[in-house]
C-alpha cells in the first residue's frame, strides 16, 4: 500500500511517502524551489519521493492531506464575525489565500498528480492529528502519552492524546485564539524577527537576558493554570484582526515600539526573550504533567511547532516527567505530511504497526541522495579540481585533519535530511576547541547574526563525558549543560555591562573546553551520533577524537542565512565557493577551497534569500 503525505499553503510545505507502513521518503519543498519556508503546493518534494521510491502517481493507494480545510474556513469565518469591523484588515489580507487557495486544495492535489492514485481516494487529516501521528507511530514506543503544541491548525493549539497500537484518541485541546505557539511568534516579531522562521533566534537570545518581563506578560498577556492551560489576553494581539502578530496594543505595554528588522539587538530584545522562554519552559513542563496524570503512560511523543524548542524539552528531560521521551525531527508543519501518511495508513486503513528497539525515522534521513557517478559528471563539467577517495576509512582521517587544522568543511553525502536540522549528510563541521569559531562561522559563512549558536555533533558513547545529559538526542532537539568540569569562568552579566550591545566579544569568549558549542549559560543544543545511524559522521568524529582527544565536532546546517539547506550538487558547490568554507565532501570527492579557479559571472545571490 502506497501513501502519500502532503503538507502546503502554510508554511514549510512538504511530502512524504509511506509504503506498506515503511517511511520511504518525506521532503519539504524549499529545498527544491530555494523559497526558505515555502508554503506552496509542494509538487517538486511530492515528484522527489515518488522518484525515491519509484513509483508513479497511479501507484497511490491515497492522498493524505495534513489538515481540513473546512474547519479552518469554520474557524476563520467565526473569528471575523467575533471580530465585527475590526476584521476587515484580516479579510482584505487573508481572503484570497483561503478562497481561492485553501478550500480548494483537492482540486490542486488531484491536478498535480494527474488524478489521485489507484482508487481516488483523497483524504484529510486534523492538522494537530497529523502532529501527534508524526510524533507516535515513528517513535519506539508501543504506547505512549502525546502532546501537540504549535500556532493554531484548524482551531486546536494544544492537544494532550494517547498512542496504544495503531490508534491514537485526542483526550483534551485548547483552540485558538489561544495559543502558546503564536505568543512565541508574536513575541519573534516584536523583537524584529521572522515569524515561523526567527523563533530559533529568540531562542538563542534568550540566555543573554533576564526574564524581567515574566510577571508582566503573566499579568497581561496570558493567563496559565495549574494543568498547563491557558488563556490569552487577545485584545493585546493583533493577529485576530490582522495579518500581523502585534500592533499599538501590544507595544504600549512594554512603552516602545517593535524593533525594526536588521536594526540592532538590545537589552530589552534579549530580556523579552527570556521571559517569554521561561513561559514557555512552564507551560511544557504543566502540560506534561497533566498528559502523564490524564493517560497513566510512563512515555511521551511530542511534535507541533514548538516541540522545536529544544531549551524547553531540555528542561522536559531534565525534570524526569516521562520515563522517555521521544520528539519528531521535522515536528513544524513539514511533519504533518509524515503525520498524515502514517495516519491514514493505520488508523483510517486499520493496518497494524511495528515497533522496534530503535525508532523508524531512519535518522530523518529521508531526502533525495546522488550518486558518486552523477556529481563526478558535474564536477568534471565544471573543470574544477578534486580528489576522490573511495575509501571511507581514508576519507574520514582526511576530513578529522581538515578539522583538526581549524578547517570548516562542508559535507554533502547520503539522503538528504527531513525537518530544519542538518544531522551529518547536509552539514557544515568544524573544530569546537576553536575559541574564534562561532563567530567566523556566523559572520564569514553562514552571513547571520554573531550570537547565534552552533550545536555540538558528539559520539553517542561519549554524550556523558561533555554533557549532562543521559539519553540519546540524535536529531538535535535536547538543550543540555555542559559538564560543569569543562566550564571556564564566564561573566556574562559583566561583559554586556562593559561591551554594551555589541555581542562579538561575549561570543568569542572562550566559556568552556569546547567554546564554539558551548553557549553563555554554559548550554548545548546537542546532537549523539550513533554509528548505527551514521557510519561516516560517526567515523569521522571518531578520528577527530584520535587527532584531538576530543569527541566532538561542531554541526550547523549547509546553507547561508536566508537560504534552505543545499539539495543538489549545483547548490552545495555555489554555496562552498560563495562563502569561507576550506573544503567540501561530494560523497567521495573532495575538493580544496586554495585550489578552486574563481567563479565566472557570479552574480549578487546575497540579493536571492531574503533574511530570515
Amino acid at each position: 500500500m502506497n501513501i502519500l503525505g502532503v503538507s502546503a499553503l502554510y508554511h514549510d510545505s512538504a511530502a512524504a511517502l509511506v509504503v506498506d507502513g515503511e517511511i520511504v521518503a518525506a521532503a519539504q519543498e524549499e529545498r527544491f524551489t530555494r523559497r526558505k519556508h515555502d508554503a506552496g503546493l509542494p509538487v517538486k518534494a511530492i515528484d522527489s519521493c515518488l522518484e525515491t521510491a519509484g513509483l508513479t502517481a497511479d501507484k497511490l493507494d491515497a492522498v493524505c492531506y495534513s489538515d481540513n480545510p473546512y474547519l479552518t474556513l469554520d474557524r476563520w469565518l467565526k473569528n471575523c464575525v467575533a471580530e465585527g469591523q475590526g476584521s476587515e484588515k484580516i479579510v482584505e489580507k487573508t481572503f484570497p489565500s483561503i478562497f481561492s487557495k485553501k478550500i480548494w486544495v483537492h482540486e490542486a492535489l488531484r491536478d498535480a498528480l494527474g488524478g489521485l492514485g489507484k482508487t481516488g481516494k483523497l483524504l484529510v487529516c486534523e492538522h494537530h492529528v497529523s502532529h501527534a501521528a508524526s510524533a507516535f507511530y515513528p517513535s519506539p514506543f508501543e504506547h505512549s502519552a502525546i502532546v501537540t503544541i504549535d500556532g493554531v491548525g484548524e482551531w486546536a493549539t494544544t492537544t494532550i492524546g494517547v498512542g496504544k497500537d495503531h490508534e491514537i484518541t485526542i483526550l483534551k485541546q485548547i483552540n485558538y485564539p489561544h495559543s502558546l505557539g503564536l505568543l512565541y511568534s508574536a513575541m519573534t516579531y516584536f523583537c524584529g524577527f521572522k515569524v515561523n522562521s526567527g523563533e530559533y533566534k529568540l531562542m538563542g537570545l534568550a540566555p543573554y537576558g533576564e526574564p524581567v518581563y515574566y510577571d508582566l506578560i503573566k499579568d497581561n498577556l496570558i493567563e496559565i493554570r495549574q494543568d498547563g492551560s491557558f488563556r490569552l489576553h487577545t485584545e493585546r494581539f493583533a493577529f485576530t484582526r490582522d495579518a500581523v502578530m502585534t500592533d499599538d496594543h501590544f507595544a504600549g505595554l512594554f512603552e516602545t515600539p517593535r524593533r525594526r528588522a536588521e536594526n540592532p539587538i538590545s537589552k530589552r530584545e534579549m530580556d523579552l526573550a527570556a521571559s517569554v522562554q521561561k513561559i514557555t519552559e512552564e507551560i511544557v513542563l504543566k502540560l506534561a504533567r497533566t498528559a502523564r496524570k490524564l493517560t497513566g503512560e510512563s512515555q511521551l511523543c511530542l511534535a507541533g511547532g514548538v516541540a522545536l524548542n529544544c531549551v524547553a524539552n531540555g528542561k522536559l528531560a531534565k525534570e524526569r516527567v516521562f520515563d522517555r521521551l521521544w520528539i519528531q525531527p521535522a515536528s513544524g508543519d513539514a511533519g504533518g505530511s509524515l503525520g498524515a501518511a502514517l495516519h491514514a495508513y493505520h488508523q483510517h486503513f486499520r493496518n497494524p504497526r511495528k515497533v522496534g528497539k530503535r525508532d523508524s525515522q531512519k535518522g530523518s534521513y529521508l531526502g533525495p541522495s546522488f550518486a558518486p557517478d552523477r556529481i563526478q559528471d558535474f564536477l568534471d563539467g565544471k573543470g574544477v579540481p578534486y580528489r576522490r577517495v573511495e575509501d571511507k576509512a581514508v576519507l574520514a582521517r582526511d576530513v578529522a585533519k581538515l578539522l583538526a587544522d581549524d578547517g570548516a568543511v562542508g559535507l554533502f553525502v547520503g539522503r538528504m535530511e527531513f525537518g530544519p536540522r542538518a544531522l551529518g549528510n547536509r552539514s557544515i563541521i568544524a573544530n569546537p576547541m576553536s575559541s574564534g569559531m562561532q563567530s567566523r562561522l556566523n559572520l564569514k559563512i553562514k552571513f547571520r547574526e554573531s550570537f547565534r549558536p552552533f550545536a555540538p555533533a558528539v559520539l553517542a558513547e561519549r554524550a556523558g563525558n561533555y554533557f549532562e545529559i543521559d539519553q540519546e538526542s540524535p536529531y538535535m532537539l535536547l538543550v543540555a549543560p555542559v559538564r560543569e568540569e569543562l566550564r571556564r569562568p564566564f561573566d556574562l552579566k559583566g561583559m554586556l555591562r562593559q561591551g554594551g550591545e555589541d555581542m562579538l566579544p561575549i561570543v568569542n569568549q572562550d566559556r568552556s573546553t569546547i567554546p564554539a558549542v558551548t553557549h553563555v549559560d554554559y548550554s548545548a543544543r546537542v546532537q549523539t551520533v550513533a554509528r548505527e545511524d551514521n557510519p561516516f559522521f560517526h567515523a569521522i568524529i571518531e578520528e577527530f577524537e584520535r587527532l584531538t582527544g576530543c569527541a566532538v565536532v561542531v554541526n550547523t546546517s549547509f546553507n547561508v542565512r536566508g537560504e534552505p539547506i543545499v539539495c543538489t550538487p549545483e547548490q552545495a558547490y555555489l554555496c562552498f565557493m560563495r562563502t569561507g568554507l576550506d573544503a567540501l565532501v561530494f560523497e567521495e570527492f573532495v575538493l580544496l577551497k586554495s585550489e578552486q579557479p574563481a567563479l565566472d559571472g557570479d552574480v549578487d545571490w546575497r540579493a536571492d534569500y531574503e533574511p530570515d
